[in-house]
């Protein structure tokens, strides 16, 4: 593995859009200023920034949480969250237990460690309120908890990034962190794939098997991060070690979703036949073009969705075969992830949150960043606003299948340019702000890496 820099990078000399910015409070960080050194640590600060942007968040939903999710005008006020309504509708609120004996629309349809993670939040919510305060009870007590979640993602963060901790200020700072993170229980996965990823880090392939499987478990995106992992590893000829996280994530995965598998086969299994006979849901691509009058047959979506996937792949696969330096870990998972969500059946609001932690890893540029995020607010506030005009809605508020349409444009614009940067960056190392100081001075390998940072390629394909 090669030395990392002691020198944390300041970002008000690194980036561009924060050197501007810091004129407001005095001008970029001095060539002679000694950093570190006070109380407040890269650490700290990012933890304040979190807690601060998921308190805006909070603020953004007072008007749901004032009136119940269940009125038609929490969807103009772009407050809607899945938990509240989930309490009484999968049972939680009744004592049901996930998986076990529920039928019907009382199904649990997530992985197995979100539906523990219903259930557990659930326990705390006493009985002897009436029904609307323990809705707001269920959602408060998530809320806390993904607010840690948060904070574990944006502290793993810091950590992966190595030398340059100030760039998980991007996601502690994102709107869409503030927007999407109580809308469902997205961030448990991403809080523990960020985990798996910085165990990788660190040279723990058996820990980091175990977190990405636990993250699977959660939500399914997470064993994305296998693909990129095998590519890299062939290339470094570290397979022994991708063999070990590969087996430790099965077995991670294993050891939470075979005993519901025993106890109730039908109930795990809700999430998975979902997935696989929904149709186009909101926001996908499929769904704009339904919208449009190109609708795909129900029975050909699948191979469609699956088949584009597969393209962008083998696109991406080749790319981290034949370039001439070996792409860094977070670019290729943000590739793959960004890649799903760009071509998948569904793009929930709350998908946005998988990103957070891959782009700021992948490309800590905030002009690019920004852009996405700005694609991704617009989005957000599209999809509301589209709801609002289904039955009993507000019609009269509510956006057009055209103004729906070019909200989602502005989301898939905005993913398709960071992907892009990344794309170059992998190119053309040079332009990697990870790797290259901005004279050209070469800093850094893969900090993320491992046992990958500063290996010699052991095979790779010729370009064509």
């Amino acid at each position: 593995m090669t030395a990392p820099s002691r020198d944390v990078v300041a970002p008000s000399r690194d980036d561009p859009v924060v050197r501007h910015g810091s004129e407001v409070v005095g001008g970029p960080r001095g060539r002679r200023a000694r950093p570190g050194g006070g109380w407040w640590t890269p650490v700290r600060v990012l933890l304040v920034l979190t807690f601060l942007t998921f308190a805006v968040g909070l603020l953004q939903k007072d008007y749901c949480r004032d009136t119940g999710w269940a009125a038609p005008g929490n969807y103009v006020h772009a407050c809607y969250s899945d938990i509240p309504p989930l309490f009484y509708g999968r049972g939680l609120a009744d004592g049901e237990v996930p998986y076990i004996g529920q039928e019907g629309d009382r199904q649990v349809e997530y992985p197995v460690l979100t539906g523990a993670v219903m259930w557990v939040t659930a326990q705390l919510v006493p009985d002897d309120l009436d029904p609307a305060q323990r809705s707001l009870r269920y959602f408060d007590v998530n809320a806390l908890a993904l607010a840690a979640c948060a904070a574990v993602a944006v502290m793993a963060t810091a950590a992966l990034a190595g030398r340059r901790p100030w760039d998980a200020a991007m996601v502690a700072l994102a709107p869409g962190l503030a927007l999407a993170g109580t809308v469902n229980w997205d961030l448990w996965a991403v809080a523990l794939l960020a985990l798996g990823m910085l165990a990788w880090a660190r040279e723990r392939p058996l820990a980091a098997g175990v977190l990405i499987g636990l993250a699977a478990a959660t939500k399914f995106y997470p064993l994305f991060v296998l693909g990129p992992l095998l590519l890299l590893c062939l290339r470094a000829g570290r397979l022994r070690e991708f063999g070990g996280a590969l087996a430790a994530a099965v077995a991670g995965w294993a050891a939470v979703n075979v005993p519901v598998m025993l106890a109730d086969f039908d109930g795990w299994a809700r999430f998975y036949r979902l997935s696989e006979e929904r149709g186009a849901g909101f926001s996908s691509i499929w769904f704009v073009l339904s919208q449009q009058g190109y609708d795909v047959p129900a029975g050909l979506l699948n191979t469609l969705a699956g088949g584009a996937f597969l393209a962008c792949c083998v696109g991406i696969a080749v790319l981290a075969l034949t370039a001439e330096r070996r792409p860094r870990l977070p670019q290729l998972v943000f590739l793959v992830v960004a890649a799903f969500l760009l071509t998948n059946k569904v793009y929930s609001p709350q998908y946005l949150l998988w990103l957070l932690p891959l782009a700021a890893l992948a490309r800590p540029r905030w002009r690019d960043f920004l852009l996405w995020q700005a694609g991704e607010v617009v989005h957000f506030v599209g999809i509301w606003m589209l709801i609002a005009g289904y039955p009993p809605g507000d019609a009269d508020r509510a956006l057009g299948e055209n103004g729906y349409g070019a909200t989602v444009l502005a989301h898939v614009a905005g993913t398709l340019w960071l992907c892009a940067m990344v794309v170059r960056d992998i190119r053309r190392p040079e332009h990697d702000p990870v790797r290259t100081e901005r004279d050209g001075t070469p800093v850094a390998d893969d900090p993320a890496g491992g046992v990958l940072d500063g290996a010699p390629d052991a095979f790779r394909l010729a370009r064509a």
